[in-house]
Formats: C-alpha cells, structure tokens, sequence
C-alpha cells in the first residue's frame, strides 16, 4: 500500500490515467500541456496548478476533486471538522418542510443578525465558528420564513444559503456547495431580489471554473449582468455588476483570453471608481484594493509568474480586507514565487498564510500542492517547510 508521501495530485493523475487505460503521451495528446510537465507531475516532480488538474479531469471526465482528494477527511477529522458537515446537509434539506414548532422563535431582526454574523466569521476565515453555528441558524430562519414570509427573512435565509456554500467550498464538500446554491436560488426567488439571483450565478461560475468548464462559467458570468442590469442601478448592484466582471476576469485568464481579461478587469475598476470599498455589500469584498488582487490572480491563472510577483510587490492590503481574501492573496503569491525559484519567498508566504487563516489554507488545494512542490525541489527541507508539509499530512 502507498505511504502518505505517495499521496499528492501527481499520484492520482497518475492512477486515474490507468484506469482510463491511457500511456502518459495518450493523455498528454489530449492536453493544452506538455508530454514532460505530466510526467514531471505524476512522479510529483512538479506540483500539479489549478488549470493542469481541471484540464486532466476534463480528459478523464472525472470531478477534479478525485485528483486532488478533497475533501481531505484525515485533516478534518483531526480538526474536528468532518463532524460538522453532516448537521449542514441535514440543514439545508429542511427548506420545503414549513414550520417546526419546537425551534426557538428569534425576532426578524435577531435571525438576520445572526445570518450576516455567519458571513462576517466566514470572511475572518473563523470556519469552525461559522459550521457549528450554521445549523441552527437555517432551521430557525427557514421555519421564520415559512411562519411570516418577508422579503427580508427570505433574504437572510438565502444569505445562511450562501454561507453553507462557502464553508464547503473551503472545506472540500463540492457535492454540498451545489446543494446549497440550489438551495441559495430557491430562497433568491422567494425575496425577488436581482442581486442575491446574480451573485449567486455567479459562484455557480466559479464552481465550472474550478472543473475547467470555462465557456459554461462565462455564460453564467452573463446571465448574472444580465439580472442586474435590468434592476434600478444602485451602490449595491454596481457593486455587484464589478464583482461579476471580476469573476469573468479570473475565468477568462484560465481559458487564455487576454483580450477578455483586460475588459473584464477595466470594468471593474470603472466599477470600483464609483462604489469605492463596498466590502459592506454583500459581503463580496469588492473594491480598488479587490480589483488590483484579481489582476494578479489573472496573471497566476495565465501563469504570468514574473508579472504575478512583480504586481504582489505593489499591492498593500487595506486593513478592512477580509481575512480571507488575504489569505487567498498570499497563496497566490507562494505559488508564483515558487514558480519563479524563489523557494525561501514562497515558503514565507505559504506560513503567512497560515497565521493569517490556519483552517483555510489547511485545506486549500492550491496552498498544498505549492507546500508539494516546495518539497519536492529543496535539495535540504527548512525544518519549517517540514513543519508544513506535516500539518498538510505531507
């Protein structure tokens, strides 16, 4: 049986690969990437990048989750997390079953309290928070909702939606997050509100975007502008209209579509220009400061390393940045320090990462495989590095 060291995507590639009865050069000729980067990869020579593994999955017409072992059950059952996703799905499967007469009954404006509560401690990355207390808040809005439908409850209902997508998102449980956006849409509906509909067309972009479907994630990405731009224009929905070209930006830098890039992110920032930081608004983190770090991820996802770093330097976080939306910029930033031999730079980065927001980056696909990589190129493990590859399960 393998060792945990045999564990990385490379590994999993690999036997995928042989499942589908493909050789490496089979594989690689169906690949916008080298016969040497897969080799170089499924021997874990090279860490396998977001778009390597959303491309080999859509070869093997398999989840990417299968190559890069989300969710990571080891880690979250020492974390104590595993425990928490099952009272989540048992949650969001309450929604068509009206009243429960045996909740508590919080005021409306309790219920909502507690649902932006959720959202703030999932942008302070405070993950375990967020799920234990998830739960709870569901149940009671979604019997509140039922009991005196108000556009606001349902709003609220649809924000706890929004939550339980993040925390399994972050945590691996891909299959969950489609149920609650699902679920996220049902409650959209029922408040009438263009926004949250947008927003959540959206994340669902983002989902295709992580499994390679890139034209399905763009068409998304166009049907939310669609739905804002037929509401009266406000702060809220320009703000919402240049978190959505931000998506596209990311999207279209995946497909390679430079052109596209640049529209989308001068969009964006003609957006930003006139809402200024709007992190207040549903909780999207949109602003300036957001707009330059999707900029950077734009280069990252076109692996322009040296333009990555050299706009890392540039940039300065403003102190209301959501917790986790510093982290993600620091895992960017290690994964294309790595990329251009700066090892020393990319571990200091990836351990930023973890002070910053030790659950998120724990199980960051793109945080471990550069922890992978970082291992595999070091002539002489830092014992920091060590300390880090074994906190992954490295």
């Amino acid at each position: 049986m393998s060792g945990r060291d045999d564990e990385h995507t490379g590994s999993r590639i690999k036997e995928q690969r042989k499942l589908a009865r493909l050789t490496q050069r089979q594989l690689a000729a169906h690949l916008p990437y080298s016969y040497s980067l897969l080799n170089q990869v499924e021997c874990g020579a090279k860490s396998a990048s977001p778009d390597f593994v959303a491309a080999v999955a859509q070869v093997l017409r398999i989840d990417v989750t299968v190559l890069t072992g989300q969710p990571y059950v080891t880690e979250l059952q020492q974390d104590r997390l595993a425990a928490l996703v099952r009272p989540i799905r048992e949650a969001l499967d309450l929604y068509d079953l009206g009243v429960d007469d045996e909740l508590p009954s919080r005021s409306p404006a309790e219920l909502v309290a507690a649902a932006n509560r959720l959202c703030e401690q999932v942008r302070a990355a405070h993950l375990r928070q967020a799920a234990c207390a998830l739960p709870g808040v569901v149940a009671e809005l979604t019997t509140a909702a039922w009991r005196a439908p108000t556009t606001e409850l349902w709003q609220a209902l649809a924000s706890t939606y929004r939550t339980a997508h993040d925390i399994s998102v972050k945590l691996g449980y891909y299959d969950l997050s489609s149920v609650a956006l699902d679920r996220m849409d049902w409650a959209a509906q029922r408040a009438s509100d263009p926004c949250l509909a947008a927003i959540r067309q959206y994340m669902r972009a983002l989902v295709y975007f992580r499994e390679g479907e890139y034209r399905i994630g763009q068409r998304l990405i166009a049907v939310g502008h669609g739905l804002v731009g037929d509401a009266e224009p406000t702060r809220e929905t320009m703000a919402v209209t240049g978190q959505l070209h931000l998506g596209g930006s990311v999207i279209a830098a995946r497909a390679g579509q430079q052109s596209t890039v640049d529209i989308h992110l001068a969009e964006a920032r003609r957006c930003a220009s006139r809402t200024g930081d709007a992190s207040d608004v549903h909780w999207l983190s949109f602003g300036p400061a957001n707009v330059s770090l999707h900029q950077m991820s734009a280069a990252v996802e076109m692996r322009q390393y040296d333009e990555a770093v050299a706009q890392a330097k540039e940039i300065t976080l403003p102190a209301r940045l959501a917790t986790s939306r510093r982290a993600h910029f620091l895992i960017d930033r290690a994964r294309s320090e790595m990329e251009t031999g700066r090892t020393d730079a990319a571990l200091h980065s990836l351990v930023e990462a973890r002070r910053t927001a030790p659950e998120q980056t724990r199980y960051h696909p793109g945080a471990r495989e550069t922890i992978t990589g970082l291992v595999h190129i070091s002539r002489r493990t830092p014992e920091s590095l060590g300390h880090m590859a074994a906190w992954i399960g490295l």
